[in-house]
């Protein structure tokens, strides 16, 4: 086993509009995560530390998202070690839909294939992605973070399977960023269990349109982000954040609902940055796609 590994993972915006639990987008904010094998004490000591989002409010115990990942991946691979120490420095906002529970699944899982010996070799990315994504419970999220750029995601025979695309080189995303945060699990409770037909019609036209859009079109990009599935229904739970994306897109602006809300995720291209404004206690991220993926490092 090598001794320490720094994991880097990037924030990640998942439906962009019509591609529900499907389609996600890596984005250039990261969280950064130092996992540390100790063989100090016994049985399978834990200790974390935490900067940045999340730090007040976090566990510091073995329910820490990083320190559940890294244990399932750890029983995968053969065994739990001794002592595990993780030094997690986070810039990711929580609970705004910007992926900060894939990053933090995905660096556990990432960390300890690195730090068991052939880790690589006995965990593939692909069991990677699918362990992650059971952790997570669907991989739209998971699978940007893990393999960077634009990608497309479902589950085959109940695994996690995933497709990597590359964006078109002027796409720019620009999230707006509330000061409250929502759960993921409140958000999706407000979905109904059944749509209209036409809905769902709807929707995976424009999602198949996307495709193109984000990776040869972005011209498309406003069409191509209409959403009738999921959008709507999560009105009530944030209002300002759909009222904002429907001012947003009577200017021509491609503007979504980032993941399960309440940010708000612009597709945008380069001539068109200036036009986009938050409301008041709202930040501007004028972020790069992140065609990298998590990244590992032995330290």
């Amino acid at each position: 086993m090598t001794r320490s590994v720094r994991v880097t993972a990037p924030a990640t915006s998942a439906n962009l509009g019509p591609g529900f639990d499907a389609l996600g987008l890596a984005l250039s904010l990261h969280d950064v995560v130092e996992a540390t094998l100790s063989p100090r004490g016994s049985g399978s000591e834990l200790r974390i530390s935490i900067e940045g989002p999340g730090a007040d409010d976090l566990p510091h115990d073995e329910s820490h998202l990083v320190a559940r990942a890294m244990r399932a991946a750890f029983d995968l691979l053969g065994g739990q070690p001794a002592g595990v120490e993780l030094r997690c420095r986070n810039q990711v906002p929580h609970g705004r839909g910007l992926g900060s529970s894939a990053a933090a699944i995905v660096t556990g899982v990432l960390a300890a294939r690195a730090l068991t010996d052939d880790g690589p070799e006995r965990m593939d990315d692909d069991a990677a992605l699918n362990l992650a994504a059971h952790v997570e419970g669907h991989p739209d999220n998971v699978a940007p973070c893990l393999l960077g750029g634009f990608t497309i995601a479902w589950s085959q025979d109940g695994d996690a399977r995933a497709v990597r695309l590359e964006p078109h080189r002027e796409v720019r995303p620009v999230v707006l960023i509330p000061p409250v945060a929502i759960s993921t699990q409140a958000a999706r409770g407000l979905l109904p269990d059944a749509v209209p037909h036409a809905d769902a019609a709807g929707n995976t036209a424009r999602a198949a349109l996307l495709v193109e859009a984000l990776t040869h079109r972005p011209d498309l990009l406003l069409e191509a982000t209409q959403d009738r599935l999921h959008q709507p229904y999560r009105a009530a739970a944030m209002p300002e954040t759909l009222a904002l994306v429907g001012e947003l897109r009577s200017r021509g602006l491609p503007a979504v609902v980032s993941g399960a809300g309440p940010s708000v995720l612009v597709l945008t291209t380069s001539e068109r940055l200036a036009e986009i404004t938050a409301p008041d206690g709202w930040a501007t991220r004028q972020l790069a796609v992140d065609g990298t993926g998590t990244v590992v490092e032995t330290v």
